[in-house]
């Protein structure tokens, strides 16, 4: 296997020769830099600083795009999180053509153990760099692993407090792999971010030459290249050799909301249940018992919960806690009714958006009502 201390060198001869190959490159290193100045970003890496570009903080948490294997051929069998951001930028020297970098790692693991206090000191550092008085940066880039980038990307947009943009981006093959997606889809991340034709349209997330918004786009597929989209509602854009562009004016979804997280310091736990035939959820007392503040029934349908769990769910709505009824299809509504009784519906957001927003509703102490009308009322105005 190569290691980290050697990967960057690789990564450079075979990353970014080819998709550059003619393009003068101003800069092609990263050097070490006093991070006093700013000791809340903890920098890491900063590029030589250039006072005509944009300012792009990419703050990388490990995943595919930082991944290694002992094979180049090998796209399954790997160990995510294997190389820094330093590494990732100098693949792709190009990039400090078109932007000032500042690295921050904020962790390095698969995107499987990123913890709810890593997505929330990213929420928190995306707010800093962008919606500050002052604010230090005009973009801000997370790089990601896949498995669970909607989540933190939903989490994201649903607490970035100003109109500037952050993208997320990750790799479904790792660095060593030929023709790793990683280092193209990092350039067209900071590309998309600091376009002025970004602006306004929430937090995105870019790979394989698409742009789709966080609030709808999910992971589609577990192996293919071609796997975030957004099924029903659509790609935002796309981009042409790297530079994006949009089918449509500045927009937001419809039923999205922004909440102000600055003051919250943990996400109340929050469990999903997976329904099927027969499905009881015996469970669910135990999970009470070890903390649970709420559940997420991945239902059938349109959201549909087995009727066989009804004296179980039924038992933790007499004690006050939520049950927000999402679809395990992954696409589609779970349709509030007119009366706003029974189960919560989650609208249009699919199980694990549905987890995080709940989240940070009862983060904020939002009673029940509040909860209701947060997921319901958006899309119960349309219908009713």
């Amino acid at each position: 296997m190569l290691f980290a201390s050697t990967l960057a060198a690789a990564l450079v001869g075979s990353a970014a020769a080819a998709p550059f190959a003619g393009q003068r490159t101003v800069v092609d290193f990263l050097e070490k830099r006093d991070t006093a100045a700013q000791p809340e970003f903890n920098i890491t890496y900063s590029s030589p600083v250039n006072e005509s570009l944009p300012r792009t903080l990419i703050m990388a948490t490990g995943g595919t795009i930082a991944g290694a294997a002992a094979s180049a051929t090998d796209s399954t069998n790997y160990r995510a999180g294997s190389i820094g951001v330093e590494a990732l930028v100098d693949a792709v020297p190009v990039l400090l053509n078109i932007s000032n970098i500042d690295g921050m790692q904020v962790s390095n693991v698969g995107s499987g153990s990123i913890t709810d206090d890593i997505v929330i000191e990213l929420s928190k550092l995306t707010n800093l760099a962008l919606c500050s008085e002052n604010a230090p940066y005009d973009a801000v880039v997370i790089t990601h692993g896949t498995d669970t980038l909607e989540e933190t990307a939903f989490t994201i947009d649903a607490t970035l407090t100003c109109n500037k943009t952050a993208v997320v981006v990750g790799a479904m093959r790792p660095a060593t792999a030929i023709s790793a997606d990683g280092p193209y889809n990092l350039i067209e991340a900071v590309q998309t971010a600091i376009s002025p034709s970004s602006q306004g349209r929430g937090v995105l997330i870019t790979l394989n030459d698409r742009i789709c918004q966080a609030y709808y786009c999910q992971k589609t597929h577990a192996n293919y290249l071609d796997t975030f989209k957004a099924p029903e509602q659509g790609f935002v854009g796309g981009l042409l050799s790297t530079a994006p562009f949009y089918y449509y004016p500045p927009s937001q979804p419809t039923f999205k909301r922004v909440y102000d997280i600055s003051a919250v310091t943990a996400f109340p736990r929050v469990d999903i249940l997976y329904s099927h035939q027969e499905a009881v959820f015996d469970g669910v007392n135990v999970s009470v018992a070890n903390g649970a503040k709420g559940f997420i029934g991945a239902g059938t349908g349109a959201g549909g919960l087995s009727p066989w769990s009804s004296d179980n769910l039924g038992y933790l709505v007499e004690q006050g806690i939520p049950i927000v009824s999402s679809t395990k299809i992954n696409n589609g509504a779970s349709i509030p009714g007119a009366s706003g009784t029974g189960y919560i519906r989650s609208a249009l957001l699919n199980p694990v958006k549905s987890r995080r927003l709940l989240q940070i509703l009862l983060a904020l102490d939002k009673s029940n009502d509040e909860i209701r009308e947060a997921f319901e009322e958006p899309m119960r105005s349309f219908l009713y």
